[in-house]
């Protein structure tokens, strides 16, 4: 068996059972279709197939400028300081805050398990500006000495695209490697008030659809062009300077998936919500570059096998404030 998994299986059941989430039996991904929009919104946006099977890698592209922000960088002491609006993560990824208080999660317009509409109250904490790049995820597989995921195989990706997110990651990778810098995965209601903020808006950067200043979205699998280096599109981003919340890959989040879960939370607001207990799919957010607008809303949710590997999914870490003495 793999050692990277049994590694992140190990660390991971930790964190798991202290947010009384422990494993289930899982099954295969049946894809969410798209929903046809309804005619309140500003886009009717036609059918897609379900997310393709992860079979196709993306054609090697000469790579566009550096960011300094990006996966090369040398790890770095985490600054954790409540009143900081942006620190440095121990991998050197930077980190926006997000405020302490109460947002609107859901929506009324979009799928079932958007609704209902409800308040949830969120303590404060950290989310990476940016996706996980090949860069910093390259660390982790040499640290761990395993084998690494499969769109690492021409050994080129790490360096050639090390400022592009790193993507054929299960939901065990992407916890393995916040655990083992010192972080977590977000959760879904984390993750939905970092997209959409607190004034109930459509996508990260408001309510008007998005253009490709925004967002990556709509395009072909296996194009030259298909995952955005990081850092390319700060006009989508969200109230707290997070960016490619909407569009680029799918990110996976702590939570198993329950269709039905919000209905929970009918009668009052939701505290610091960590989804249920078991399942056996955990939930993605954001949309892909494969996506239309539909998917992109802040609050579009579907799911996918936590042993699953695609090539248009992959994540963000998040982490707790430090309480001040």
């Amino acid at each position: 068996m793999d050692v990277r998994l049994i590694f992140a299986a190990c660390i991971t059941s930790v964190v798991i059972l202290s947010l009384q989430a422990g494993f289930a039996a899982t099954e295969s991904r049946t894809a969410k279709p798209e929903s046809a929009s309804p005619t309140s919104q500003k886009f009717d946006p036609p059918p897609v197939p379900a997310k393709p099977p992860g079979s196709t890698v993306d054609s090697k592209a000469g790579e566009r400028s550096k960011s300094p922000t990006n996966g090369g960088a040398a790890y770095q002491p985490a600054m954790l300081t409540a009143a900081s609006p942006e620190i440095m993560g121990k991998d050197g990824a930077p980190m926006a805050l997000v405020p302490a208080g109460e947002f609107v999660m859901g929506s009324d317009k979009g799928d079932e398990d958007e609704a209902p509409v409800h308040r949830v109250y969120l303590n404060a904490f950290y989310i990476d500006k940016f996706e996980v790049t090949n860069g910093r995820f390259a660390k982790y597989v040499e640290a761990i000495q395993s084998e690494p995921p499969w769109g690492f195989t021409d050994k080129e990706t790490p360096v050639i695209h090390a400022e592009r997110p790193v993507r054929w990651v299960n939901w065990m990778d992407a916890m393995g490697y916040c655990l083992w810098i010192g972080k977590r995965l977000p959760t879904e209601a984390e993750w939905e008030k970092a997209a959409r903020g607190t004034d109930e808006r459509v996508y990260p950067w408001g309510n008007d659809p998005p253009t490709p200043v925004h967002a990556v979205y709509g395009l072909k699998e296996g194009g030259a062009e298909t995952v955005s280096v990081i850092g390319n599109h700060h006009m989508g981003q969200s109230p707290y300077g997070v960016q490619d919340l909407a569009g680029n890959l799918y990110e996976w989040v702590m939570d198993w998936y329950a269709e039905d879960f919000y209905s929970s939370f009918i009668n009052g607001p939701a505290i610091n919500p960590h989804g249920p207990g078991e399942g056996t799919a955990k939930v993605q957010r954001g949309g892909s570059y494969i996506n239309t607008p539909y998917r992109l809303r802040s609050s579009f949710r579907t799911k996918g096998d936590p042993t699953e590997q695609d090539p248009n999914v992959g994540f963000r870490c998040a982490q707790d404030v430090q309480k001040q003495p």
